[in-house]
């Protein structure tokens, strides 16, 4: 397929964090580029920035003229969207080139030297760090999150080296084709697209025989590569870490030198083992170690990825995607490091009906370790609802007496009424909106006062 002779990309589920990633990218090389979203966001306000036309309501007629003509269009769509989508069926109906995100990603990058981060937990802030990073030697990086450096989910560089988040959801990194890559993780989850842990593994050995040149794992994995760890034998180890002043102090290993007093802001030694495996990529493509200290001293994070929204002496909001147990335990970790001598308060959305029924005691364990809990409905996005799957049933497996459930309405008063000053909030639903709206609650009284 020869990218330069589209004219014209239609996306179906254009707000995406990952779709919206390549609309970005079209829309930058000159691209005309249109699409449908279910509901307006920041992300589909930003594209429309951009002159990418967008619209909410699902029908035919919706589809700009320009883009009827089937020589000139590609069409990209998520495998989030239901099978039944007028405008997904018409474009198959009448024989257009259709494909899946992770197929246009596959495209985009393989005639590029490619750098896949790939993993159940860590792709999007490791990703993030590999991309700024690589952005000196002007890599295109396709992120699954709102970079802070750079307030997108796009770094544009050139089309010779591409860092890509790679998504294990629906084998979609089976698309790609890796020179280098790293796997974060391997845990259980996507089971409703899996069935059992087993398939989800064997995944991502496959994956693991797409990389061309060298891959990297986190020690323990069974997988094998280049190993990196923290202060454990491994080929890229982290160590001798220390906080000052609010930051992460570390000296790395790597095969063949040592590098000193590594500087890194973001919390949590999960974090520090996100910068190690962005290290360790970068170290393997050939970016110079003093270089990639510099990066990493810089790098500012991800947005919903241990984001203070309010950050004083009495009190702290953060907001979080954590929306797997393992996940939870990370933030739970990092946020206890921070804060050691203060109660937290955790507001907890569960996603998908499935994800919550398979990892239902794991959920309960990883909550009943806050001081106190709030939990809102679960949000479904694509699924519809299991008998008996609910946050009342999450709920009462949660060993904590600080417990309740709670909803968008009641949420500013039920936080307001905890005895806690450091508050979290974790999801990958609307719980994202939700955390704006209660900050913006909290940050009234003082601005009357001003």
């Amino acid at each position: 397929m020869n990218l330069k002779n589209i004219h014209n990309v239609f996306f179906i589920g254009i707000g995406g964090i990952g779709m919206s990633a390549i609309a970005r990218y079209f829309a930058a090389n000159k691209k005309a580029v249109a699409g449908y979203d279910k509901t307006p966001s920041q992300i589909t306000k930003d594209l429309e920035e951009l002159s990418v036309e967008i619209h909410f309501n699902d029908a035919v007629k919706n589809i700009p003229i320009s883009f009827l003509n089937k020589d000139k269009t590609l069409v990209v769509y998520t495998p989030a969207i239901s099978k039944n989508h007028k405008q997904l069926n018409y474009f198959l109906e009448n024989d257009f080139k259709v494909l899946k995100r992770s197929e246009i990603l596959g495209e985009i990058t393989k005639s590029t030297f490619c750098l896949g981060v790939a993993g159940t937990h860590g792709k999007t802030t490791t990703s993030s760090i590999l991309g700024h990073i690589m952005a000196e030697v002007n890599a295109t990086s396709f992120l699954g999150g709102i970079a802070e450096n750079y307030n997108s989910n796009l770094i544009l560089g050139e089309d010779k080296i591409s860092v890509v988040e790679a998504d294990e959801f629906d084998r979609s990194f089976l698309q790609l084709s890796p020179n280098i890559a790293c796997i974060t993780s391997m845990d259980a989850d996507h089971l409703d697209i899996y069935g059992v842990p087993e398939a989800l593994q064997e995944s991502f050995f496959a994956f693991s025989q797409k990389v061309s040149d060298t891959l990297i794992v986190a020690k323990g994995l069974p997988i094998e590569g280049l190993t990196y760890a923290i202060n454990e034998d491994a080929d890229y180890k982290a160590f001798n870490l220390r906080i000052e002043r609010g930051k992460y102090i570390f000296d790395v290993q790597t095969p063949s030198e040592k590098i000193n007093n590594i500087e890194f802001l973001l919390p949590g030694n999960h974090n520090v083992m996100n910068a190690l495996a962005a290290l360790a990529m970068a170290d393997v493509y050939g970016v110079s170690l003093e270089n990639i200290k510099k990066s990493l001293a810089t790098f500012k994070g991800v947005k919903r990825r241990f984001s203070y929204k309010i950050k004083t002496n009495d009190f702290v909001l953060i907001d979080d995607y954590a929306h797997h147990p393992t996940e939870i335990n990370a933030v739970k970790s990092a946020v206890r490091e921070m804060y050691p001598n203060e109660k937290v308060l955790v507001v907890f959305q569960p996603h998908l009906f499935s994800r919550t029924k398979d990892f239902i005691n794991d959920f309960a364990n990883a909550l009943s370790k806050f001081d106190e809990i709030l939990l809102l409905d679960i949000y479904p996005a694509r699924e519809e609802p299991i008998k008996g799957v609910n946050s009342e049933w999450l709920l009462n497996k949660i060993e904590n007496s600080n417990k309740k459930l709670t909803n968008r309405t009641k949420l500013v008063k039920d936080i307001k009424n905890s005895a806690s000053k450091i508050v979290v909030m974790l999801g990958a639903g609307d719980i994202g909106v939700m955390i704006n709206e209660v900050r913006d609650q909290f940050l009234k009284p003082q601005e009357n006062e001003v």
